[in-house]
């Protein structure tokens, strides 16, 4: 059975030193305690472990094979303790994320940038994927927490704190110049050729319940990975493009493309941050959610 640990502490600290009062010292107790640590040691390994002199104590042939071990464990406790320690100095770590193309684009950015700039120590693990797969993630402890774009389903166990709206949109380029002053209707969009996201994504999900819920159901013309790849095929009026107002910005501004406008307005929905409620939250990611959190 194993001894009693603090009676190796002492005696690492002995042996080290080669000195009662010196390890006394380090280990802020007193030198009775010392010798009677070691002797209880001694007794229950049944070895004797220092010979004394007039100079200290050294160790003998058995304190100096013991001696081997404990040093390497002693020290890796030690280590150990020293690097829990700037970990929740955030000196170093690890802080793990998931978010979509637009949550980290549109929102996430800004904040990893200053993380980074203030905890240069810490390696940001950004899982870029889909809301689907993101919550996946969450529910398997597989990241820290997830940036991910609403509405969301009921999900318990699950914070979801909205941070910012986004606002879903249609549009195109020249070869639909004829609809850009003309009020429509959703029933429209069934007669055009669409481009949207894929059926797994979020956007894509959300907009067909929402058009469902208007008698529409899309026939997309083209099905992408990304916003971006949308906003491009739009540009080459390959279609009308669905995508979230932020990625076409640039593109509206510049005059590359246009809003369709439809007699009923599309609502709103907000990126939202997810953390799972039952589980530990690292230093890193606790940091960084107070950071969001200040805005």
């Amino acid at each position: 059975m194993l001894t009693n640990l603090e009676y190796y502490r002492v005696f690492y600290f002995v042996a080290k030193t080669g000195s009662l009062t010196k390890a006394a010292e380090q280990l802020s107790i007193s030198q009775p305690a010392v010798s009677q640590s070691l002797r209880q040691l001694e007794t229950s390994l049944g070895a004797q472990l220092f010979a004394r002199s007039s100079r200290g104590v050294h160790l003998t042939r058995e304190g100096e094979l013991l001696y081997t071990y404990v040093s390497k464990g002693y020290e890796q406790i030690a280590a150990g303790e020293k690097k829990l320690h700037q970990m929740l100095n955030l000196e170093i770590g690890e802080l793990h994320i998931g978010a979509s193309d637009m949550t980290l684009r549109f929102y996430l950015l800004p904040y990893l940038e200053k993380f980074h700039e203030a905890y240069p120590g810490i390696r940001v693990i950004v899982n870029n994927a889909p809301t689907p797969e993101t919550i996946e993630a969450l529910e398997h402890e597989a990241i820290d927490f997830g940036v991910v774009s609403g509405p969301l389903p009921a999900m318990s166990g699950v914070d979801v704190i909205p941070v910012r709206d986004i606002q879903d949109t249609f549009v195109a380029a020249r070869r639909f110049i004829q609809y850009r002053n003309r009020m429509l209707d959703f029933r429209d969009l069934e007669k055009l050729p669409l481009i949207t996201l894929e059926p797994r994504t979020s956007t894509r999900s959300y907009m067909d319940r929402f058009l469902s819920r208007n008698g529409v159901t899309m026939h997309p013309e083209f099905e992408l990975a990304t916003s971006d790849m949308i906003v491009q095929f739009a540009e080459r009026n390959l279609g009308i493009g669905c995508v979230v107002r932020d990625f076409a910005a640039e593109s509206l501004d510049e005059g590359r493309l246009f809003e369709l406008r439809f007699n009923k307005l599309i609502p709103r929905r907000q990126i939202c941050v997810v953390a799972n409620r039952r589980g530990t939250v690292p230093a890193a990611a606790s940091k960084l959610l107070e950071l969001i959190g200040n805005g």
